[in-house]
């Protein structure tokens, strides 16, 4: 690794594009370039025989393709496979593969740490570290495919950090996800999940709409204030209307709502149901898990 070196990990569809015509090549270059970057998951340039010799050459002097370093990698007895990643500066994120007969699901981290402190949230108890790159999260889904001798078929941007607050990097990663010409998955098998971060879920709608889980957790602002914080900011009112606007151009005909079950806070029979009167008052259709 060397600090004047490009990650080509790093480049959504256009950038890259922009970029290799910058080196003097054809667009169509990019487009093969990308297919061996995200479809064949190539580690160098060595392989990449249908790109001339000369680009290849000019690539290795000037790029690399890097994700980041394994520290661990765990199977469980159910297939169940955990990557802990170094993230630099004694960070660590994790990555954790969820095999089904059906599909193959990589939940992806999307920031070190996480600055939103849910009560119930381990990660949010470590307090936040740094945005991950686009090179970073990509690289989480580009380590897998190598690494698994089975597709990933769905995406969930559900592992450490709150996702909608590093957009800017995010938005290159799932432009790549979605690209016929790199992961090729359909916007329907790509979940991002969010606290309730109101003003990006509207930007994420209008940028790229793909499908939506929100952590909800609380039928009350008063409950929900106490364990997700983030709703002193963003409560329950504004966050059902963010979701009545997503779900007018949401891949799916519903918003995934996640709500964990906590012993003597939020567990009860009673308030299980307001929240399902909660969402069924705003007219949305859902999914809870």
């Amino acid at each position: 690794m060397r600090p004047d070196m490009v990650n080509l990990l790093d480049f959504g569809p256009k950038a890259l594009t922009d970029w290799v015509v910058s080196l003097g090549e054809k667009p169509f270059r990019a487009t093969q370039l990308q297919k061996w970057l995200h479809q064949s998951c190539a580690a160098d340039f060595e392989g990449m025989t249908n790109l001339a010799k000369s680009f290849r050459s000019s690539l290795e002097a000037v790029a690399e393709i890097r994700s980041l370093p394994v520290l661990s990698d765990q199977v469980a007895a159910d297939g169940t496979r955990k990557w802990l990643l170094d993230a630099g500066q004694a960070n660590a994120i994790e990555t954790v593969f969820i095999p089904e007969d059906d599909r193959g699901t990589l939940c992806l981290s999307s920031q070190a740490g996480c600055a939103l402190a849910c009560r119930f949230c381990s990660t949010g108890h470590q307090g936040f570290a740094r945005n991950l790159g686009t090179a970073e999260i990509i690289g989480q889904l580009h380590m897998a495919n190598r690494m698994l001798e089975r597709p990933v078929t769905n995406v969930v941007m559900m592992g450490m950090g709150e996702p909608l607050l590093n957009l800017d990097a995010l938005l290159p990663a799932l432009e790549l996800m979605l690209d016929d010409n790199a992961y090729g998955l359909s916007r329907r098998r790509v979940t991002v999940s969010t606290a309730g971060v109101v003003p990006m879920m509207d930007r994420l709608a209008k940028s790229c709409p793909v499908a939506l889980a929100v952590s909800l957790h609380a039928p009350t602002d008063q409950l929900r204030n106490e364990l997700v914080p983030l709703n002193q900011k963003y409560p329950l009112s504004e966050l059902m209307a963010a979701c009545r606007r997503y779900l007018e151009v949401a891949p799916r005909d519903f918003i995934t709502f996640e709500y964990v079950m906590l012993d003597g806070l939020n567990d009860s029979a009673e308030q299980a149901w307001a929240v399902v009167d909660l969402v069924v008052r705003e007219g949305l259709a859902c999914k809870f898990n």
